[in-house]
This record gives structure tokens, sequence and C-alpha cells, in this order.
């Protein structure tokens, strides 16, 4: 089954003592790009993720979010001991300059004291078993991953019915070219023609230098190698598809070889017809590399 690199999935979860939600989306890469958004604090989290992650996925640009809460039993408020004593020296020291200055200032209040950021934090987080807490988060990611999966894998169909809907009007329009090269046989064969008479002319019969001007005309115009070439590519980009996912990589490269048959071709054409058949064989090609790159 093909599977595309983009997706998208949510969830949100909760235990007694937290609730939290899950973020899992991902675009294009050239390889497998973790990037996660978890809480340090909790202990094997983060490689527990990755480890689903990368048994799971081969490619793609991959960003995990978690967005965790206390609930309010865990929420308890907290007096720090260090930040208080600071705000004690501070209001010490600018009581005491104030005074220099014959200035005085209100009394502080405890109200004040407490409304210095860092002194007293409401709300701050309870200990807790973060063991606990990872089992019920990696367990409840499993079923986020399972609908990105989905969507991976309900992408990657709607893929590869582009994707063979493309190589057909590859194949079509190659064995088109092919009936324009044939077509063209008795244009080039006129060509070969008018040079050989121009060459006996110029070279007074010389049977070497006859025979390497045509042996160039003929490998200058033949396109039956890259017919052919293009013929196996389809074959090739047809046994990928149904082999499915990771095939992303080799149908890339893939693309890059039809294209340098297509352009070869038209270099070659000398012919409108076969021309405007490479044409529209690159404008295909193009189409099918843009579609490649959504491919795992």
């Amino acid at each position: 089954m093909l599977k595309s690199m983009t997706a998208f999935a949510s969830r949100t979860g909760a235990s007694d003592r937290f609730t939290w939600s899950w973020d899992l989306r991902a675009v294009n890469g050239k390889g497998l790009d973790l990037r996660l958004r978890v809480p340090d604090w909790i202990d094997g989290l983060e490689a527990g993720l990755r480890a689903r992650l990368g048994k799971a996925l081969d490619r793609g640009n991959v960003t995990v979010s978690l967005r965790l809460q206390a609930g309010e039993a865990t929420q308890t408020a907290k007096l720090d001991e260090a930040h208080l004593e600071a705000a004690l020296d501070a209001m010490a020291e600018i009581e005491a300059r104030a005074m220099t200055r014959g200035l005085s200032l209100a009394p502080a209040t405890a109200a004040d004291l407490l409304a210095v950021r860092g002194v007293f934090e409401p709300g701050g987080e309870a200990e807790t078993d973060t063991a606990a807490l990872c089992e019920a988060l990696l367990a409840d990611f499993e079923p986020v991953l399972a609908d990105f999966l989905d969507m991976r894998a309900a992408e990657g169909q709607a893929l590869s019915d582009i994707l063979l809907g493309q190589i057909a009007r590859i194949a079509t329009l190659t064995e088109s070219a092919e009936a324009a090269a044939e077509a063209r046989r008795p244009q080039m064969e006129a060509a070969f023609r008018s040079a050989m008479a121009r060459v006996l002319q110029d070279g007074a019969g010389d049977e070497a230098r006859i025979a390497q001007e045509l042996a160039i005309l003929a490998v200058k115009a033949d396109v039956t190698e890259e017919i052919d070439r293009l013929h196996a590519h389809v074959g090739a980009a047809r046994d990928l598809l149904a082999q499915g996912s990771p095939v992303g990589r080799k149908l890339d490269f893939l693309s890059q070889e039809f294209n340098r048959e297509a352009n070869t071709l038209c270099s070659k054409a000398q012919n409108t017809d076969l021309g405007a058949v490479g044409l529209d064989l690159k404008a295909a090609i193009e189409r099918m590399r843009e579609q490649v790159q959504n491919v795992e």
C-alpha cells in the first residue's frame, strides 16, 4: 500500500491527576525528522514516543506536541523561600536609598510581597509518579498514531490512483512518440540523402568521411533507445506502486530518469510532431514528479 507523508491527528485525554491534548502532524521530508514538544520532566516519555514513531514511519517531517495540565487535585500553592528573601532584601535596599534622599515610602504589606513574581506561586505542580503518568500517556498516544497512519494510508491510496493515471498518460505519449518517430522516417531518409550528396560534393568521394558523417547523423536522429527506456520506466513505476511504501525515493529517482529520456527525445526530434509529443511528455512527467514528492 502506498502511503502519503502528510497527515494529521489529535486527541484529548485525562487521568485522575492530569488532562492533556495530543497534536501529531507531518509534511514532506527527505528522511525521517522527528520533532517532539513534550514535558521533559516525564522520564521515558520522549524515548517511548520516538521508538513508536520510528517503527511506524520511514519518511517525513513529523511534529508531536503534548499539552499537559494538572487537575485541581494536583494543584498546590507554594511559598518560595529564596524568592521571598530576595524580595525582602530588595525592599530593604529601596527603603534605605529612599531615606538617604529624604523620601518616605509607604510601608510594604504582606500582600505586596505575595504579588512579587516567584515569591508565591498558586497552582504549582505537586510531586507525581512520572512512571505511571508516562505509561498512561504512551497508551493514550497509540490511538493518535493509529488515526495518523490511517490518514496517511487514505491519502496514499488517492496518490496511487493519481500516479497510475499519470503513468498511463506517459505510456500513451511514449507510444505516440514511437509512432511519430516512425512517421518521420521518410523525412529523415530524405535528409540523409541530402547530407550524403553534400558530403560527396565536398569530400570528393572520401568513403571514410561519408561513413563518419552518416553515422553521426544516424546517432543524432535515432530515438529508439529513448523510447525503449521510457517503456521500461513505465513498467518499473507500475511495479513500485504495486510494491507500496516506502518507495518515495525510488519513484523520485525514476521520475528524474523519465525526464532525462524526454529531454533527449526532444533534442533529437528534428520533427514538429515528435517534438510536440516530447514536450507533452515532459509536462506529464513533471506533474508526476510533483505528486511523487508526497509519497513515503
